[in-house]
Parts: C-alpha cells; sequence; structure tokens
C-alpha cells in the first residue's frame, strides 16, 4: 500500500484543499515535502476565530495579522482560485494590512473574492485595484462596515458573480456605476436593511444578467427600483417597503421567480407571466390589490407555491387557477387571523363560475397546510376536490402553533 508522502504533490494538494487554511499550513511541520506545499494552495480562507479562537479583540487582532503577514505574503500559486477573508473581531485590523492582503490576491489573478465583517464601528475601505481587476469572476462582500466606493474609472470584464450583502456605498451613484461596469454579469444578488448605506433608487439594466435576488429592508429609501434584464431565467424579490414603486421590463425567458412584496403585487405579477416556477408570499400588512385584470396569463406556469395570511386569500387563489391553464404542482401554505376582515365567500356553487381548466386537465399534485380549519378553507377544499380530476397526490396537514 503507498503512503500519503509517497503521492505526487498535485494529489496532496488536492487533498489539502479540502482541509481548512489553517490545518493545511499546520501540514509544514511534518517533513521537508511538505513544508512548502501549502503555499501552493489554489484556495484560501482566512477566518479570525478559526485562526485565533475565542480570544478578546486585542489579542485576537493581532495574532490574525501576524498569521496573515506570515502566511499570505509567503503564497507562491500564480493563480489564486478563491480568496475569503473573515472578520468576527471587535477591532478590525489595520486598514493597510487589509489593504496589503487583497492586493496580493489581486496580483495573483485571483477568481473569487469574499470579505465578510460583522461586529465593527470601523469603515473598511477597499483597494482602487479592485474595481479594475481582469481576472476577477465572482466578487461577494458582506457587513455594513465594507465601503463599496467606486472609482470613475470601473471596469470588471471577467466578473459573473456580484452579491452585496447589507454594504455602506460611498454615494447613490455607487451601486449603478458598479454594475453598469460589468458586461458580462450573470449572478447579482442585492441585500440592503439599512436606510443609511446611502442608496435611493435601485436600478439594474443588465442584459446578460440570469439570475438576481432583491431583498430590501422596511427602512430602506422608497425610490423603488427599475430592473431591465431581457436574459433573467430567475428572479428573487423581497421587499418590506410599503410605498416603493417598481418598474420591471418583459423578461421572456424567465423560468423561476420567487416574490413576497408588500405593494406593487399586479405590476410584479405582469413582469413574471413567463415563468414555469412561481412562489407567491403577498406580505401580512399587504392590502388587497385588483390582480384579476385582464391580460395576466401565466401560460406557461407547472409549479405554483402560495402563501399567504389574510383573510378572502381564496380570490387571489381562484385567479390564479384560472389563469394558469397548465399548472401541475399547487403547494398552499395559509395561516390566516381573526383580526383581518370577515371572510367573504366566494360564489364556488354558482354553475356559471368557469372551473380553472388547470383542474380539469394538468393538476396532479396538491399539498395544503394550513393552522386553522376555517369556512374559507372549507368552502374551497370542497370546490377543490370535486373538480380536480387528474390528481395523483395530495397532502392536507392540520398543523397547530405553540406559544
Amino acid at each position: 500500500m503507498v503512503g500519503i508522502s509517497e503521492l505526487c504533490d498535485d494529489l496532496l494538494l488536492k487533498i489539502l484543499s479540502f482541509l481548512p487554511t489553517k490545518v493545511a499550513v499546520s501540514t509544514s511541520i511534518l517533513s521537508k515535502q511538505w513544508q512548502f506545499l501549502w503555499m501552493w494552495l489554489p484556495k484560501l480562507e482566512y477566518g479570525e476565530y478559526d485562526i485565533t479562537g475565542p480570544l478578546s479583540s486585542w489579542s485576537g487582532t493581532l495574532r490574525y495579522e501576524e498569521f496573515m503577514d506570515k502566511n499570505l505574503t509567503s503564497h507562491r500559486a500564480p493563480v489564486i482560485e478563491s480568496l475569503l477573508l473573515r472578520f468576527c473581531h471587535r477591532r478590525l485590523p489595520q486598514p493597510e494590512k487589509i489593504k496589503l492582503w487583497i492586493g496580493i490576491a489581486l496580483s495573483r489573478c485571483v477568481r473569487e473574492l469574499s470579505i465578510v465583517s460583522i461586529y465593527f464601528n470601523d469603515v473598511l475601505s477597499l483597494p482602487s485595484g479592485l474595481y479594475t481587476c481582469n481576472s476577477l469572476m465572482t466578487l461577494k462582500l458582506e457587513g455594513e462596515i465594507i465601503l463599496v466606493d467606486v472609482p470613475r474609472i470601473v471596469y470588471l470584464p471577467s466578473l459573473k458573480n456580484l452579491q452585496l450583502r447589507r454594504v455602506t456605498y460611498s454615494n447613490e451613484d455607487s451601486l449603478g456605476l458598479l454594475i453598469s461596469s460589468c458586461p458580462v454579469l450573470e449572478i447579482l444578488f442585492i441585500y440592503r436593511y439599512d436606510v443609511d448605506d446611502n442608496v435611493r433608487a435601485i436600478v439594474v439594466n443588465v442584459p446578460s444578467l440570469q439570475r438576481l435576488v432583491l431583498e430590501i429592508g422596511g427602512s430602506c429609501s422608497d425610490d423603488g427600483c427599475v430592473i431591465d434584464t431581457p436574459s433573467l431565467k430567475y428572479l428573487k424579490i423581497v421587499d418590506y417597503r410599503h410605498y416603493a414603486s417598481c418598474l420591471i421590463e418583459p423578461m421572456p425567458k424567465l423560468e423561476e421567480a420567487d416574490i413576497a412584496v408588500v405593494t406593487n403585487i399586479e405590476k410584479v405579477l405582469k413582469s413574471v407571466k413567463s415563468a414555469r416556477r412561481l412562489s407567491l408570499r403577498p406580505m401580512f400588512c399587504s392590502k388587497e390589490e385588483t390582480v384579476d385584470r385582464a391580460g395576466i396569463v401565466f401560460s406557461q406556469l407547472e409549479h405554483l407555491k402560495l402563501c399567504i395570511c389574510r383573510e378572502n386569500w381564496s380570490k387571489l387563489l381562484l385567479w390564479l387557477l384560472r389563469n394558469s391553464p397548465k399548472l401541475r404542482v399547487l403547494n398552499l401554505f395559509v395561516d390566516t387571523w381573526p383580526r383581518f376582515d370577515a371572510y367573504e365567500p366566494v360564489d364556488l356553487k354558482n354553475k356559471e363560475s368557469p372551473v380553472p381548466e388547470c383542474l380539469l386537465s394538468s393538476l396532479e399534485t396538491f399539498e395544503f397546510a394550513g393552522f386553522r380549519e376555517r369556512q374559507e378553507e372549507t368552502d374551497f377544499l370542497s370546490f377543490f376536490f370535486k373538480h380536480a380530476f387528474c390528481l395523483k397526490s395530495t397532502s392536507v396537514i392540520r398543523a397547530s402553533r405553540r406559544f
């Protein structure tokens, strides 16, 4: 049997790549063969807690800086596939140190760069060279102290994946300038929860974009958003704001949408009507909107998931069913509260009311979950099972809530 030390360096590097970076570095004490092997690792992860353990803020930060200065500067691989810098202690390492570490990665043609910071009152500025890196394909930034200060000269020709979670922008133009400078961008995540992030309106005009996720907290600016992404295949919008406007251009290639909004339900539904899979969560305090206007037909929809917690939900559901002729799977979760307006019965027994086509010809799977057995549920389920001729799988769950 061949010992591990008899394997070629390429295989040993493959093995080391599955270990935490700190553990991989520690193998340098095993033998001369292992002494420098870790320096050629293509993927590096440096987390403060992983390196220093649960120490005090000051001592932990110093040990982290010493480890990084000693090890990252000694790294020899000509290309760094990915670099993760995670700062967890309350004291941020010296800004010059962080810029040096990022600069090393940029000089090694880094392809994926992730920076995560929490529990700080400092400001973390990134080197300007980051915004003109030709090799960078994925950029992930997370933390309120990270300042996205986009210079006038910015161009990321290879960037395909951009994720910005709870960061702060130097001004209201920074986000739009950064997005517009990524000509091959395919994945964009924007998470906003703080009114002080300096962003007002969000404009996403990217012809190449295929996946878009927007999560916006209720305290953020109400200036709204504009989305023009003709190649988009996946869209997720979670918006807790009550008054924000929304303009979404047609998305003819859209395959899946996950929508949770307080307002603009009709506008959003019009934009996702070509999707095959739709998850819809009207927010708790949504006002009932006129979603039953003509012109919204989900001609390709096959899978619908509706999570709703308001009275008269059956009106919205019946409208969706009547405008989804190819629907095959329906997942329904209902959690109504007594404080809502009284249930207004839908005239399901009226023979002149059209039965949704999908119930008669295509719907095969139905899953229902609810906390309370109310009249609205009883009426709808009776109507549903009377006309759902093609069902192959059914599940009805009554869950109990504990306080």
